[in-house]
């Protein structure tokens, strides 16, 4: 029998944050049981782990991760890497780990902060590109938001850091409070792209944003703390200089959803991959 552990990612409260499925050992399972386990499940992704690819680094604190939605298979997923870390660090202590991703290796630091697990994750190198007219309209349509409502300083793009998002700045923040997009059609163009979610930001201070991620691709409305596009969104703001090359930024997720969670965003001069952290627990049975 698969032993599946459940974790919150971005929140030390259970009840806040992004939950996600753990499976510490995948060996024994195909393509098809890894999904019949998240599509269960319910959680917008869930992680599996098997041994590392020869060389990644010491063998107890290396291993190869695969994620999936309740739909699908996903190159990369933050909050999952981080509920897996404090999973791991629950067991093996605090300390440095690396995950081998389809989109690459992703190292991850776990920290014992008074009695709380945080994990701090390095994504691969990010890019960022432009979106064609016709498919920011069709998305612009599947959100029903008017072109009025974005925020100008904050241009549409598409950025990678391990998953395509497509960003959006939100003029307001009744704007991003109010989210009821048409599924499918969003889903349609999402899959046409290649988009894992489409992360939606209202910025509250010059390093302080609030964010939502509707994840249709997943089979979910959307996403309740999603690192992945919080690291490509730390690329997006630097590449155009929206923050300092160096900076923190704080990234609030899910309080739309009452499942309230904080996302650390670190930009470092000289050095592209973007780093996100958070505090996990696990979800008690």
């Amino acid at each position: 029998m698969t032993d599946v552990l459940r974790y919150t990612a971005f929140s030390s409260d259970p009840t806040g944050g992004n939950p996600a499925g753990v499976v510490l050992d995948a060996s024994g399972l195909d393509d098809d049981a890894m999904l019949a386990i998240a599509a269960e499940l319910g959680y917008s992704e869930s992680a599996f782990l098997t041994d590392p690819p020869e060389g990644l680094g010491e063998k107890e604190r290396a291993f190869t991760i695969r994620y999936f939605s309740p739909k699908a298979e996903v190159p990369f997923c933050g909050h999952a890497t981080v509920a897996t870390a404090v999973a791991l660090a629950d067991r093996l202590g605090p300390g440095d780990l690396a995950f081998a991703t389809a989109a690459g290796t992703v190292p991850v630091t776990v920290t014992d902060d008074d009695g709380t697990l945080r994990a701090t994750l390095t994504s691969v190198d990010p890019h960022t590109e432009a979106i064609a007219p016709d498919d920011l309209a069709e998305a612009l349509a599947a959100l029903d938001w008017p072109a009025t409502d974005l925020d100008p300083a904050f241009p549409p793009r598409i950025a990678y850091a391990g998953a395509r998002h497509l960003v959006l700045g939100a003029a307001t923040r009744e704007r991003l409070a109010d989210l009821d997009y048409e599924f499918d059609r969003l889903a349609t163009l999402m899959r046409r792209l290649d988009l894992t979610t489409v992360q939606l930001v209202w910025r509250a201070s010059d390093t302080v944003f609030h964010v939502r991620d509707p994840f249709p691709v997943g089979g979910v409305v959307e996403d309740p703390a999603t690192g992945a596009a919080a690291a490509a969104f730390g690329a997006y703001v630097r590449e155009l200089g929206l923050v300092p090359e160096e900076s923190v930024l704080t990234l609030h997720q899910g309080e739309d959803l009452g499942r309230p969670g904080v996302l650390t965003v670190t930009l470092r001069a000289g050095d592209p991959r973007i780093r996100v952290g958070g505090a996990g627990t696990v979800i008690p049975a």
